[in-house]
């Protein structure tokens, strides 16, 4: 009885501490506190250790202020530093610091065209033949979203190569070996076209198509190496609200037009119309949950008229809530700087478009636009002279807000690798 009790007795102690710990805001700040931090080099971050020293090294440049301790990155490499406060324990933080990248922020409008990798099949249709109405492509199983890519052991690429396939086959009196990928899966089938009454043509019963094209904002590009992204969001096609799986594709100048305002429960859109002499920015090679990627031409120049020099990107966890702006047009090419509030913002561990909740605070934007558009996406959020990530998606129930990426995981899809990724995994 007597062991039971104390027992006990520890044991509500025990639990008095943890409450007294847990109430304790010197504590609670203490557990924080972030066991490793990224950095690039010039940049800082503030940590909440109100009390606690940390103590500066060749790597890093500490400041002790009121409330909180700065750190800030001077040279590139990996250091430890350690928190301590009288009889605290000892925390170590693992700082990385990476080489510091530059690219220069968008907010142009730019026309988008892509070629599909094959030729989606976007519906099905009855042909009306002798023996009744028949659909080839829908009785062999092909359905919609299916991306034909060979017939007959020969890859395709446009309709009129499908076409050419078909009548052949159909004078021929002979079947068609079609493959089609759905999703990640390749499927192989046979049909055999069928030719409608009084008509000399023959046909698949399938609505297929092999490009699609829209409009959007250019979030950022890197001048030396030409490599650019935009968007902010994979590109679907409008009938499958599949992505588009791209063989390639080109990025034009492109020029608003016009704008239709958004309100509750009915986003707004831009208007914009390709430029005369339909010129080509560069190419488009990868169309990913991201945004579009690929290279600009060496000879194109792009315009805008807020920033003309490369800037310095953030990491996630320099993000902070408050006031920042966005780039985008409105009217014609030019480009103009909207104020917005960052709402909030969550670090992560893979690529998502949803990485930062935004609300509109400009009052000529919301007059003219209601908030965020479609044709907006992409447009880059700049934070303290630094590009932190681009608009991906409006609250279609309050077309004021929407959702931001952060900017790191467009650059890794661009190609231009910022070390974050190795890091993040690495933290996970």
């Amino acid at each position: 009885m007597l062991k039971e009790g104390v027992r006990y007795v520890i044991g509500v102690l025990f639990l008095v501490c943890l409450l007294f710990l847990g109430f304790n805001p010197q504590f609670k700040q203490f557990i924080d506190i972030p066991t490793s931090i990224v950095l690039f080099e010039g940049s800082e971050t503030a940590i909440e250790a109100n009390g606690f020293a940390i103590e500066g090294n060749s790597h890093l440049e500490v400041e002790h202020m009121e409330s909180e301790t700065i750190l800030q990155g001077i040279k590139t490499g990996h250091t430890n530093v350690t928190l301590q406060n009288g009889n605290w324990p000892a925390k170590k933080i693992d700082v990385s610091i990476l080489p510091e990248i530059k690219v220069v922020p968008g907010g142009q409008s730019i026309g988008v065209k892509l070629n599909t990798e094959g030729v989606l099949v976007v519906g099905h249709h009855k042909i009306d033949t002798k023996s009744g109405q028949k659909s080839p492509g829908e009785f062999a199983g092909i359905e919609v979203g299916d991306m034909i890519t060979n017939i007959n052991g020969e890859k395709m690429h446009t309709m009129s190569e499908v076409s050419k396939h078909v009548q052949h086959a159909g004078e021929a009196n002979k079947e068609l070996k079609v493959k089609v990928l759905r999703g990640e899966k390749e499927i192989t089938t046979v049909l055999k076209p069928e030719k409608a009454k009084g008509d000399h043509l023959y046909r698949l019963g399938l609505y297929i198509r092999d490009s699609a094209a829209g409009v959007g904002t250019m979030t950022f590009y890197e001048p030396e190496s030409k490599r650019y992204g935009a968007l902010g969001h994979v590109i679907s096609d409008i009938d499958t609200k599949k992505p588009v799986s791209v063989l390639n594709g080109q990025l034009l100048r492109s020029s608003v037009t016009s704008i239709s305002r958004g309100i509750n429960g009915e986003p707004g859109e831009k208007l914009a119309s390709i430029s005369k002499d339909r010129e080509i920015l560069g190419t488009i090679q990868k169309n990913s949950a991201l945004g579009i990627y690929g290279t600009l031409n060496e000879t194109v120049q792009l315009k805008n008229n807020v920033y003309d020099q490369p800037l310095p990107i953030s990491t996630a966890s320099e993000v902070k809530e408050g006031p920042a702006k966005i780039l985008t047009v409105l009217d014609g090419e030019e480009v103009e700087q909207f104020d917005i509030e960052i709402v909030s913002s969550t670090p992560q561990e893979s690529p998502a478009t949803k990485g930062m909740v935004i609300k509109v605070t400009d009052k000529r934007l919301l007059e003219k636009t209601g908030g965020i558009v479609q044709g907006m996406s992409g447009s880059p959020i700049i934070q303290g002279d630094k590009i932190v990530g681009a608009v991906t998606h409006v609250f279609v129930n309050d077309p004021t807000s929407g959702y931001g990426c952060h900017i790191s995981w467009m650059l890794e899809e661009s190609g231009i690798h910022t070390g974050l990724v190795k890091h993040q995994a690495q933290a996970s």
